[in-house]
C-alpha cells in the first residue's frame, strides 16, 4: 500500500497549500513498523494539528486503521519548517 498517497489524499483538504507538505518516511529496523515525517510550513501544521490535536489524532487513527490491514504499525510525526528552510 501506498501509505504516503493515503496520507496526502486525508491531509490535503486541510490545508491551504497542499503542495508545501513533505511526506517521508524514516528506515525503521522492524519491517512491521512504518514511520512519517509529515513536514509543512507553520500555518500548515497548525491546521493538520488541529485544536488540542484532534486533526492529528483522527489522522493517525484512519492511517493506523490501514496500517493493521498489512499487519503493520503506522507512526505519523508532525514537524514545521519556516518557508526559508524549505
Amino acid at each position: 500500500m501506498d501509505y504516503i498517497k493515503l496520507i496526502h489524499t486525508i491531509i490535503d483538504p486541510f490545508v491551504k497549500d497542499p503542495s508545501a507538505i513533505i511526506i517521508t518516511q524514516v528506515p525503521q529496523e522492524n519491517e512491521n513498523d512504518l514511520t512519517f515525517d509529515i513536514a509543512s510550513n507553520s500555518e500548515n501544521t497548525a491546521h493538520l494539528i488541529g485544536k488540542k490535536g484532534c486533526v492529528a489524532t483522527a489522522v493517525r487513527e484512519i492511517v493506523s486503521i490501514a496500517g493493521k490491514l498489512e499487519k503493520k504499525r503506522i507512526h505519523l510525526k508532525f514537524e514545521s519548517f519556516d518557508e526559508d528552510e524549505k
